[in-house]
């Protein structure tokens, strides 16, 4: 089992790349904030899958955070990580560090409309610009074919594709879908946070939300519906809702009937917050 290659400097990374562009490979990357998990290593699997190389970015990205997030206790084990990627045959970690990406004088922001209205920007009004910037940087540091995102995380997969179309970057992003775990809570870093109690309470998120979107799907009233979900997530013992929204699964505008939709919600357990989404399948 060989460890991937390890490169902290944009000089370094774009050296690698131009070697494998030389030799006709095609690249696919997988940007993560590290803390990886079975549902990261999914997508380094799909990446595999989809390309001859696969880069994979380790970057928690402080631009994403507000002032009273969880930036400075959010998990960090690069050298799990890096074995991790080594099991999953990853070719490449990027690792930089916040000088590196946010150098002195650093000026810019890129702010994504569209798909970022409401949801996780009512409650994280800076997220998809912090998103957006970062995963612009990237994408233009490491020049991939494809770049692969997490369905869990489905607002932000849209504000990505939106980010690439409005700004021509060549570069197919691909959603992979959620890994869940045996009783089928998504996989995310956060989960870490958990209490053993908290545990039993977040595996109830995923059964309220399917049964919520084939509800929808069968013809349920949308308001209803999604207020029903908000109380039995209260109910289950979810501290406080943050949204429990139907949405189009492309644009993120208002769901409607004869669209193919998104059921998407984020709720705190305690000071953890989680999100999930369910497909509401077109009548």
């Amino acid at each position: 089992m060989s460890q991937p290659i390890v490169v902290e400097s944009v000089a370094a990374l774009r050296a690698q790349v131009r070697d494998w562009r030389r030799d006709g490979l095609s690249i696919a990357m997988v940007p993560t904030m590290g803390a990886l998990h079975e549902g990261h290593i999914s997508l380094v699997r799909v990446a595999l899958e989809k390309a001859d190389r696969c880069v994979v970015s380790i970057f928690v990205n402080p631009a994403q955070f507000a002032p009273a997030e969880d930036l400075d206790k959010y998990p960090r084990q690069l050298a799990r990580d890096l074995d991790l990627l080594a099991e999953a045959k990853a070719n490449l970690a990027f690792t930089p560090t916040v000088g590196d990406m946010y150098p002195a004088g650093f000026a810019t922001r890129i702010s994504v409309g569209g798909p970022s209205s409401g949801l996780e920007s009512d409650f994280r009004p800076t997220f998809f610009d912090g998103v957006a910037t970062v995963v612009a940087k990237l994408l233009l540091q490491a020049t991939p074919d494809r770049a692969i995102f997490g369905e869990k995380d489905y607002q932000q997969l849209c504000v990505v594709r939106q980010l690439c179309r409005d700004l021509d970057l060549p570069v197919d992003i691909i959603g992979a879908p959620t890994v869940r775990d045996r009783h089928g809570l998504a996989m995310s870093s956060r989960n870490a946070y958990l209490s053993e109690t908290e545990l039993k309470i977040a595996r109830q998120f995923n059964v309220i939300l399917r049964e919520t979107a084939v509800a929808l799907a069968d013809g349920a009233d949308q308001a209803v519906a999604t207020a029903a979900a908000s109380r039995a997530l209260a109910t289950a013992g979810f501290d406080k809702i943050d949204y429990v929204e139907a949405r189009e699964s492309l644009t993120l505008a208002p769901w409607r009937r004869d669209r193919d939709g998104r059921l998407l919600a984020a709720a705190w357990l305690g000071k953890t917050r989680l999100i999930d989404n369910m497909e509401i399948s077109s009548t």
